[in-house]
């Protein structure tokens, strides 16, 4: 029975979201007392970076070569050798083939969400609607692991966004839906390659600054002691609980320095990149060394060319010249986050997943441009492209203290269909929230009824890709 039914006795959680809307000026309070839900905190340490592939990557031409298909299928780039047996990739990728000891390719992911939202809801979230919908109705995995290891560790929060997964033009194709906003991730915006970069009321510099913001801290709490009084639910102790931890992100040197890209030698910041996918993993990775549990990172924007995003249908981009342009940052960046990973020892502790939400089709499709840039002729040419493809999606699975150096899964000649190990969102669902230590067989969050939902319905973790130790 919802609580709202119970004459006048309001739940813990509908009084925290009520909290003190005046306080709201100071960023994290309302997201953090909402988190206070009475939700179960795994005391496993372990975290996850999604590197998300906004618009969906082509298979072929990166991980899934297919170098003896027709001209119809068959990209124009040459196959190269890596250091796992039996695995080629295309020479897009020359710097991670090198280190391809280090992750393991999923070559057989396929869902039925043709469109980019439904693409994405039905892999982040195993809504298994194969329609676009503006927003989601089930909370995405990174929100439901916020909301299952709620909280702060130490200075910040649990779930960040750099640059997040949120959007597909006007969908919202990942979000917290019925979990309500508190636990959404602590976005991170713009580009961190910029020399005047900075992540808002982080860290305060100032000392009066921060003198100011905690004289106007004790003077809200001076107005709440009648309150606090004759409050007898404890509900205020935890409303003051997260504005101190809100305050503590605001005044915090160790928030500011998990932020601060200039912390780093300027080779490391090199070997990553200097350009916004260099510096956002280079950031992804100080987060989860800081003791973030869920850190997303989404690639779209100018590296990916005239319409900012991989949807290489001929309409947006020549195909081919759009994977050129955007392989060498893409490359350096995921290489050096991966290699970054085992060199400082998180390996056991940190999955790091590279993914889209579909694939592209095999079949190579010829449309005149819809209109001139980069990556794209001018409006009216005629030029190649690939369309979606959730009947094949390859993908990269590093850390995590799985067994690198692994394929699994196959397709068949042309790139079209699964024919081996074929696997589902759900088993994508099942595999991250393993590693986070969250059992997916028996847990459920309730929705906005109060009714317990699953968290995974029929999937079951991918062996390969879960710890060996």
């Amino acid at each position: 029975m919802s609580s709202r039914g119970r004459g006048n006795q309001w739940s813990r959680r509908e009084c925290l979201r009520v909290g003190l809307a005046g306080f709201g000026s100071l960023s994290l309070p309302g997201l953090l007392r909402l988190q206070a839900d009475e939700a179960p905190i795994s005391a496993n340490d372990k975290a996850v970076i999604i590197v998300w592939l906004r618009g969906g990557c082509s298979h072929l031409d990166t991980f899934d070569p297919k170098p003896d298909a027709s001209s119809e299928f068959r990209g124009p780039y040459k196959v190269i050798g890596t250091r796992t047996p039996g695995l080629l990739m295309t020479e897009l990728l020359p710097l991670q083939a090198k280190i391809s000891d280090k992750f393991t390719v999923l070559r057989s992911m396929v869902h039925t969400g043709g469109g980019h939202p439904a693409g994405s809801l039905q892999l982040l979230s195993g809504d298994p609607d194969p329609a676009d919908k503006l927003f989601p109705k089930q909370p995405d995995l990174m929100s439901v692991a916020s909301y299952l290891r709620r909280g702060i560790r130490g200075a910040l929060p649990a779930y960040i966004g750099v640059n997040p997964i949120s959007h597909y033009d006007n969908f919202t194709i990942a979000g917290p839906a019925y979990l309500g906003p508190g636990y959404a991730p602590f976005a991170v915006m713009g580009d961190p390659s910029e020399p005047t970069f900075r992540v808002p009321n982080i860290g305060l510099s100032d000392q009066k600054d921060t003198e100011s913001l905690n004289d106007r801290a004790s003077l809200h709490r001076s107005f709440d002691n009648l309150r606090r009084e004759i409050d007898q639910s404890g509900v205020m102790d935890a409303i003051d609980r997260f504005e101190s931890q809100a305050i503590g992100l605001l005044t915090s040197a160790e928030a500011a320095r998990a932020f601060d890209l200039n912390e780093e030698d300027a080779r490391v910041r090199d070997r990553y990149g200097r350009h916004a996918w260099g510096q956002q993993c280079l950031m992804a990775r100080r987060l989860v060394e800081a003791g973030v549990s869920i850190v997303t990172t989404t690639f779209d924007g100018p590296l990916c060319g005239r319409v900012a995003n991989w949807d290489d249908h001929a309409v947006n981009h020549h195909v081919f010249d759009a994977l050129s342009f955007r392989a060498p940052f893409y490359d350096q960046a995921v290489s050096a986050l991966i290699e970054d990973i085992y060199a400082r020892g998180l390996d056991k502790r940190v999955l790091v997943v590279v993914t889209g939400e579909f694939g592209r089709t095999p079949r190579i499709s010829y449309v005149a441009s819809s209109g001139g840039g980069v990556a794209s002729a001018p409006a009216g040419t005629v030029q190649p492209g690939r369309d979606h493809w959730p009947r094949a999606n390859s993908m990269i699975w590093a850390g995590g203290g799985i067994e690198t150096g692994k394929i699994i899964g196959a397709t068949d000649r042309r790139g079209e269909d699964v024919t081996e190990r074929r696997v589902g969102p759900q088993d994508f669902l099942a595999t991250i929230y393993q590693h986070l230590g969250i059992d997916y067989k028996r847990t459920m969050i309730p929705d906005n009824t109060d009714r317990p939902i699953p968290i995974v319905t029929d999937g079951e973790a991918i062996p390969e890709l879960t710890s060996v130790s």
